[in-house]
């Protein structure tokens, strides 16, 4: 379970800037809140502690990198018992194709973003490891014609 963390409005002002600006040093992150650089980094340290901020991570553009498609696969499993839904779960780990993964409540128990080289290999991978994954019932696949919004921030 996850608990919410009390913040005041330097935690909130140092959240956004590293949202904006994952490589800031702490020295410009303290001066751009208003604090000075050795309790900027016990905040910092702090909201890392709690589990606030999860990481950093550099943000690749795919089609740069030769992926070019981008799908999403709603899938339903035969069974739903809380062993089948973490057996799934702890699947599509393996699966570099799979970018996120979601458990979802409706017609389908799981949604994943896939990101492909190609069509080609999309397919491979639905027919060859998905579709032919223990306890998987139904594959829907939706191919994306372009993306039209990329907020991967949290608005705070």
């Amino acid at each position: 379970m996850v608990v919410r963390v009390e913040l005041d409005a330097i935690d909130m002002k140092i959240l956004r800037e590293l949202q904006d600006d994952g490589r800031i040093t702490n020295v410009e992150l303290a001066e751009r809140v208003g604090i000075s650089a050795p309790p900027c980094l016990r905040r910092v340290r702090k909201l890392e502690e709690a589990g606030v901020i999860r990481g950093y991570r550099a943000l690749l553009n795919a089609s740069a990198l030769g992926y070019d498609l981008v799908a999403f696969c709603m899938v339903g499993l035969k069974h739903q018992s809380d062993a089948n839904l973490k057996a799934f779960a702890a699947r599509t780990a393996s699966w570099p194709l799979v970018r996120e993964a979601w458990m979802v409540s409706g017609e389908s128990d799981f949604l994943l973003q896939c990101v492909a080289e190609n069509l080609a290999s999309f397919q491979d991978f639905v027919i060859e490891e998905l579709t032919a994954t223990e306890n998987v019932d139904t594959v829907r696949t939706m191919l994306t014609i372009r993306q039209v919004k990329d907020a991967c921030q949290v608005e705070i």
